[in-house]
């Protein structure tokens, strides 16, 4: 009979090629995004020093730092899809969270760089920014929307720690520029002395760039310190190991994430008079029955825990 104690899911159970098949899906819209990422920085950058639109050069260089972000991200995903082996009994899910850490410190450090340029080009006489920046604008919010609705789609379907992170990259490159939009919209409207109405609008935009590279960050901490799922998978999963018939109580109950699975620790109580093999029947019954309703949960330790007949 398996040791239901072993950590390590077999590589081609169907659980294992899905998660491997979420990864690769992952990391396959991650190239999308260096691509598209790479000529928005182009465009944007030109755009916006021939026509002194520094909130427009602020765009660009968040797009260029989206580049890279991308990159460790793709970088994450492969890594994590590697499946379990001796040094890592668990798998190298763990890389997925540590690659939106890396990105999310990227951000905020972008933030405050950007954040103190943009207070030289306030405070530096320039001219006012040309009007086919706008334009541009407009071409690189519609294309960012787009990326980031089908990107956060397939982050809540896969349940992606780092391709949510990826995908709110979009977002905020929209926001970003959305921000550079108004702030020149502002500026040409205003005419002579409000041609820092852009660097404003670049300042503000840092402000935004970073509360998300926070935001972002918060959840990926919280999955490589292991803090506990939602309570609602939680309390299914007492659920369907207290409807296994032999379990007479369900008492400790720890749920771990690793990527885009789970693993359950959880102890159980039997009839103290039960075989030593009955017990290990009704592990593994609740172990199946764990990961039949629940596939996302690769694998759970049971804990056998004797209860007296008339607690029964």
């Amino acid at each position: 009979m398996p040791d239901s104690t072993k950590p390590i899911p077999h590589s081609s159970s169907p659980r294992a090629t899905a998660t491997k098949a979420g990864y690769n899906t992952g990391a396959r819209l991650a190239l999308i995004g260096v691509a598209v990422n790479f000529c928005l920085a182009l465009i944007k950058i030109v755009a916006g020093l021939l026509g002194n639109a520094y909130a427009l050069i602020a765009d660009g260089i968040e797009s260029t730092l989206d580049i890279f972000s991308s990159l460790i991200i793709w970088f994450g995903l492969k890594v994590a899809a590697e499946p379990p082996d001796e040094e890592h009994p668990y798998g190298h899910g763990k890389a997925e969270p540590l690659a939106s850490i890396v990105v999310a410190l990227i951000v905020i450090a972008a933030a405050i760089g950007l954040s103190i340029e943009s207070i030289h080009e306030i405070i530096t006489p320039h001219h006012a920014p040309a009007p086919y920046t706008l334009a541009v604008l407009v071409g690189v919010i519609i294309i960012k929307e787009t990326l980031f609705r089908k990107v956060s789609g397939a982050a809540e379907q896969l349940g992606s720690t780092a391709v949510k992170t990826d995908a709110w990259h979009h977002r905020v490159d929209s926001l970003t520029s959305a921000g550079a939009f108004i702030g020149i919209s502002i500026a040409l409207i205003g005419g002579k002395g409000w041609e820092q109405a852009d660097d404003w609008a670049a300042l503000f935009t840092c402000t935004i760039i970073g509360y998300n590279g926070y935001r972002l960050m918060m959840p990926a901490l919280h999955e490589v310190m292991d803090t506990a799922p939602p309570k609602e998978l939680e309390a299914s999963v007492r659920t369907i190991a207290a409807s296994v018939p032999g379990v007479a109580d369900v008492e400790k109950c720890r749920i771990r994430k690793m990527g885009l699975d789970y693993y359950v620790d959880i102890h159980i109580g039997v009839d103290a008079n039960l075989t030593v093999r009955t017990g290990h029947e009704i592990s593994h019954a609740v172990k199946d029955a764990i990961r039949t309703v629940k596939p996302e949960v690769v694998d759970v330790l049971v804990h056998i825990e004797p209860v007296e007949p008339a607690a029964v």
